[in-house]
């Protein structure tokens, strides 16, 4: 039986967070988490075509399938900062390697920020033993806190149970409130583990689970130049390894994919300035392709989004949105239902009390139904509407 747990704990892992300067002022901004050995690792990273330094380092550092060391930091994105960003980043990586004695192909870094500015890397070098020295078993919130940017509140899952005949831990922390877009994960997200698991298992679950999770949220359909999604497994569990096509590797995914799911649903209602969380759920599609860019163009529709932030009734927007998907659709076995209500079917609105789904709008939390009619493949979609607060908050971000 999987467990959820508040304890943001993990045997065998240490962590840490602690204010450098970056961002100014007393803010956590430098983060560690650490293994006390060697973990298999796998990862995923943005596609964006720009990609910031500490992405590029890690996609190459990934390769060996091992790490040891996640070391983040706010305030500065590193991206689109040429030579001298990567030069930084490399910096960086020497000094923290020197203060943690481990190789350095063992450390993974990541940076999240402000787009285009040079990573401070005199205060991140001065933050670096005081990060080191306070490593504790239960660092957890205060490396989630250093990562932090435009986040309302941390985002930390934790699940225990029985796999391979022993108790087992995965926790998972993220950060993300926008920027938010498919094809990687979040900004940022990072998994701990004790499980004993092969690293080809551990690559294809983590795959499989960020598939079903982080790549099925949209908040305002921007991809970000620094996402990128971790997992550490350092094994300490001790039990009967992990492989692939076992049976209980499939225990181990449902728990992964448990954390992964709990955190990208924070990361929708935390999305910047949001009020509400929608779900939008197709079905009926002849391709799994098709439910997906049909719900995804609900999803990422301004339009949509801010009737539902005004609370205005207009079900019309969405089946604008289901038409501009771009498949092809028979508009007479195409239904579609908001909260508990009907609201179209069979080419016709249907016969609703308007004040019944004035009220499903002011919910803050809604799920959009559409049927398709047209096969048994559906797809579902996590997003939030887009407020005022929105606006404010992009409009000054950098300044």
């Amino acid at each position: 039986m999987t467990k959820s747990t508040n304890k943001a704990s993990v045997p065998g892992f240490l962590a840490h967070g602690v204010s450098a300067g970056i961002k100014g002022g007393k803010q956590k901004d430098l983060g560690l988490i650490f293994s006390t050995i060697p973990a298999k690792a796998a990862a995923l990273f943005t596609k964006n075509t720009f990609k910031a330094a500490p992405v590029l380092i890690d996609a190459e550092r990934i390769k060996r399938g091992m790490a040891q060391a996640i070391l983040t930091n706010s305030g500065c994105a590193n991206a689109a900062t040429g030579k001298e960003g990567m030069a930084d980043a490399l910096a960086v990586s020497a000094a923290a390697v020197r203060q943690l004695k481990i190789p350095e192909e063992h450390l993974l870094l990541c940076s999240t920020g402000v787009i285009g500015k040079r990573l401070p890397v005199r205060k991140i070098e001065s933050g670096l033993g005081k990060l080191v020295r306070g490593l504790n078993e239960f660092g957890i919130e205060d490396a989630e806190a250093a990562m932090m940017t435009t986040d309302k509140y941390p985002k930390i899952a934790v699940r225990k149970g029985i796999v391979g005949a022993k108790d087992i831990t995965i926790c998972g922390i993220a950060k993300g409130a926008g920027m938010i877009e498919p094809n990687m994960a979040t900004l940022l997200t990072y998994v701990m583990t004790d499980a004993l698991i092969d690293t080809k298992a551990l690559n294809t679950v983590f795959h499989q689970a960020i598939d079903l999770t982080f790549n099925a949220v949209s908040v305002d359909g921007c991809m970000s130049t620094n996402d990128t999604a971790i997992i550490l497994a350092n094994g300490l569990a001790g039990n009967n390894p992990l492989e692939r096509a076992q049976a209980r590797l499939q225990r181990f995914r449902e728990m992964l994919t448990d954390v992964l799911a709990e955190l990208a649903q924070a990361v929708v209602k935390d999305g910047e300035g949001a009020t509400k969380f929608i779900t939008v759920v197709v079905e009926g599609a002849k391709s799994k392709s098709d439910a997906r860019r049909v719900a995804y163009s609900v999803a990422n529709s301004n339009l949509v989004k801010t009737a539902f932030f005004g609370e205005d009734p207009n079900w019309g927007r969405i089946l604008a949105a289901i038409g501009a998907s771009g498949i092809l659709l028979e508009k007479e076995k195409v239904s579609l239902s908001i909260g508990n209500m009907t609201v179209f079917v069979q080419d016709a609105p249907a016969n609703l009390p308007p004040t019944g789904l004035k009220e499903i709008f002011r919910d803050g939390n809604i799920e959009i139904r559409i049927g398709l009619g047209g096969g048994d493949k559906s797809y579902s979609v996590y997003t939030s509407d887009l407020s005022y607060d929105y606006v404010k908050i992009n409009a000054s971000y950098s300044t």
